[in-house]
């Protein structure tokens, strides 16, 4: 936060993220324990696998958008999530889960704040060989984030349940 009070640009990509991983976990919680290895059809992740997804590509963009010499072009995409993957998830135990996408989630918010706005503002990267801010690349990631969320609240609805945010716009 500035010294006026207000939102600095790193403030306010952090509260998206925070905004999107509440979203996340509201749309996860909606999804009964015994749902975990569900999978709408052939080829599709499983809700257990979309939510270590989240967990794995979150500590990725993260950490490498805080890494001075971060580059997303330096290794494939599995690469990256080798060696930034810091908690080796195989469960899809729900609750482990849950605690996994809080941490991940606070860890890598630790490490934006370390890194701070000026860093952030410097270029990267990206996946696709052009350069960006590494502030701009962090709203990728909280969009893929989004993407995953959308999934969850799809599969509920397979399931015949009402989606997180849809119950919350309802007043639920």
């Amino acid at each position: 936060m500035s010294k006026t009070g207000e939102l600095t640009l790193l403030d306010e990509a952090l509260e998206a993220w925070k905004e999107t991983r509440e979203g996340v976990l509201a749309e996860f919680k909606n999804i009964p324990a015994s749902q975990m290895v569900f999978i709408p059809t052939k080829g599709a992740r499983s809700v257990a696998s979309i939510v270590r997804h989240i967990i794995e590509t979150s500590e990725m963009w993260s950490s490498e958008l805080t890494n001075p010499e971060g580059d997303f072009t330096r290794k494939p995409f599995s690469g990256f999530i080798k060696e930034y993957s810091s908690r080796n998830l195989q469960t899809s135990i729900k609750q482990e889960l849950i605690r996994a996408l809080k941490d991940s989630h606070r860890d890598g918010v630790k490490k934006i704040k370390y890194t701070g706005e000026i860093g952030m503002l410097q270029r990267i990267r990206r996946f696709d060989g052009r350069y960006g801010t590494r502030l701009a690349w962090m709203f990728h990631g909280v969009s893929h984030e989004e993407y995953h969320r959308a999934q969850l609240a799809l599969y509920a609805r397979l399931l015949g349940r009402t989606p997180a945010l849809t119950r919350l716009i309802e007043g639920a």
